[in-house]
């Protein structure tokens, strides 16, 4: 998340969740191609324009050959991608390298297929969209989207399709009073990440309706950066997007709530949703979505504003802010197991639900 919304507090620990024994893998042949190794890594660390000296203690410390190669659960992915030696993730960092590094890995592990389409500047390979940008300053920087392919079991051509996304990116480390501090990101969004692969996991056991694409987005607390370039290279057709189903902190919350915003775009969806809504785990809250709420409208705040820009509808699940975000104390120790268990269960329902529905959700637009 880039902008500043509600608050609500928690704290508690995370231990395990969604086990993959009986995934069905086979639902999609594994691609040939390798996933890219760590030996490319950056020696320095960037933060907020300034370079940090490299802690040689801790990079002797994480070795990505230590971490599971095989497909971890949402619990650990979360704990994973929130360690300190991700560095916080921040994109063009050795930090947001490893992160890419390992996620790519996951998604090969789980024989998610390429994306097959578009790339019509070359900017695919595997697994991997690459692209650039400027930032303010004019300093021009790269990203690396991660994009793989759920196909429908009725194996329609160039069908409708849904994008379902989280950023994998945060703020990485900053340099205060000489003093550096990693800002993990678990909430924000190590949990969204884990929301998306564990709906891969669920569609490649139940194979969905339609075609889905599974989404990490680079560079969202750079302005939206990946989610700008997935839709400008045309990764996929814009025309066969029928929804973009997008986490951003979906792990923390004291009431047991979560809201979804998109409805006020497009009404038709709070019937299509009703069945999520009376069934989830957690309570669902509409909102965040109406510009007349100013800062507290969420519609172009998360990877789903390029989407709804191009008039695509979207549905974004994320909890409001707490006293961690965008600080370096939004750790995995942090994060409460029940809700974000029950987070996750509600997420799973909503894509399947959309999934079995995206006919009826394209005749809304």
């Amino acid at each position: 998340m880039k902008t500043p919304r509600n608050s609500a507090n928690t704290t508690l620990i995370l231990t395990g969740l969604l086990g993959l024994a009986a995934m069905g893998v086979s639902a999609c042949s594994s691609p040939d191609s390798s996933v890219a190794s760590p030996s490319g890594e950056a020696e320095l660390r960037q933060s907020n324009g300034q370079t940090a000296p490299t802690d040689q203690s801790q990079d002797a410390a994480f070795d990505l050959a230590d971490l599971p190669q095989q497909p971890v659960d949402a619990l650990k992915t979360l704990e994973i991608l929130a360690l300190d030696g991700m560095e916080g993730r921040q994109t063009g960092t050795r930090g947001g390298e490893r992160a890419r590094i390992w996620l790519a890995q996951q998604l090969k592990a789980r024989g998610l297929l390429f994306p097959s389409e578009g790339d019509v500047e070359g900017t695919v390979e595997g697994y991997e969209h690459r692209f650039s940008f400027s930032q303010r300053t004019g300093k021009k920087m790269n990203g690396v989207n991660l994009i793989a392919r759920i196909p429908s079991r009725f194996e329609t051509p160039n069908g409708p399709v849904m994008i379902v996304s989280a950023h994998f990116d945060h703020e990485g480390i900053r340099v205060k009073k000489g003093v550096e501090e990693i800002y993990n990101g678990a909430d924000d969004n190590a949990s969204g990440v884990a929301g998306v692969l564990a709906i891969a996991d669920h569609f490649l056991a139940n194979p969905p309706d339609h075609e889905v694409i599974i989404a990490l987005f680079d560079a969202e607390e750079m302005r939206l950066q990946g989610a700008k370039a997935f839709l400008r290279d045309e990764v996929v057709d814009p025309e066969r997007i029928v929804l973009n189903l997008n986490f951003d902190m979906i792990s923390r919350n004291d009431d047991n709530e979560i809201y979804i915003a998109g409805s006020y775009h497009t009404p038709g969806l709070k019937t299509i949703l009703a069945p999520v809504i009376d069934q989830a785990p957690v309570t669902i809250k509409y909102g965040h979505d109406d510009p007349k709420l100013g800062s507290n409208d969420w519609t172009n705040q998360s990877d789903h504003g390029p989407f709804h820009k191009k008039g695509i509808p979207f549905v974004y699940f994320g909890v409001e802010d707490h006293a961690d975000y965008h600080q370096p104390t939004d750790v995995f120790a942090t994060i409460p197991k029940d809700f974000f268990l029950r987070s996750i269960e509600t997420v799973v329902m909503a894509a399947e639900q959309l999934d079995r529905e995206l006919d009826e959700v394209a005749s809304l637009n």
